[in-house]
């Protein structure tokens, strides 16, 4: 079994039918599947469902209980969620450190992420019942996260504590020859020239800027040819207006 799967995620008292269904999206899309519902207001019900969206599976596997001690039965560790300092006999970590404390623990047992109601959020009897107590950093005026924002970051900092930061990658495309960059730079030159948007005998700083510019971007073969055929159509409506002068 994963650290992930040994995760529950633990809402203590939610009220809003809501937020326990976007509690499960978010954790669905961090790799957990424990959620354990403390004396919910309301569930099972349409709005959580709603929210839920691709996890009702995650949702209908979800387990009530009517207290926190039920909920906390049989893990090796309960961190408790917060925004407010409180006086607390425990350790206080910042949510990516107790992320990584959980992942730690996870290896020997079940670990609880406990969250309170969106009214009031965990008592401090609450708390008691925790060795840890995690907070997640935000500007002070406006600190306590919604239920469900909190879960996600919760969720997506174990994600990352369990699987690493690794992103999908871009496809690489074939960059441009310098022969083919030169031939551009050559190629805008006389353009630009024709256009009499460049005087060839006072250029100024027109043509380094612009051998800069393809410089910096690092052009890919394709966008070269782009530019090129860009060019081209330019010089033929220039010699087409220039047959019509005659």
């Amino acid at each position: 079994m994963s650290a992930l799967q040994r995760i529950r995620v633990v809402l203590n008292g939610p009220s809003h039918p809501g937020n326990i269904g976007a509690s499960a999206r978010a954790m669905q899309a961090m790799g957990l599947s424990q959620l354990v519902l403390v004396a919910p207001r309301c569930f099972p019900h349409p709005e959580a469902s709603a929210r839920a969206a691709g996890a009702a599976p995650l949702l209908d596997s979800a387990t009530v209980v009517d207290s926190l001690d039920s909920a906390l039965r049989g893990a090796t560790l309960a961190i408790g969620f917060t925004a407010r300092p409180r006086e607390f006999a425990g350790a206080v970590r910042a949510v990516r450190d107790a992320a990584a404390e959980a992942i730690e623990y996870a290896s020997r047992g079940d670990v609880a992420l406990v969250f309170g109601g969106e009214l009031s959020g965990l008592s401090n009897a609450d708390l008691a019942r925790c060795q840890v107590v995690a907070t997640i950093p935000a500007a002070a005026r406006h600190a306590s996260l919604n239920l469900a924002a909190a879960v996600q970051v919760a969720a997506y900092e174990l994600f990352v504590a369990a699987e690493g930061n690794a992103v999908w990658i871009a496809p690489a495309f074939e960059s441009a020859g310098l022969e083919a960059i030169e031939a551009l730079y050559a190629h805008a030159e006389r353009t630009l020239a024709a256009m009499r948007f460049l005087n060839p005998d006072q250029p100024r700083r027109l043509l380094p800027r612009l051998r800069r510019l393809f410089a910096r971007t690092r052009l890919e073969k394709a966008e070269v040819d782009i530019l090129r055929g860009v060019l081209a159509r330019i010089d033929q409506l220039i010699e087409r207006s220039r047959n019509h002068a005659r």
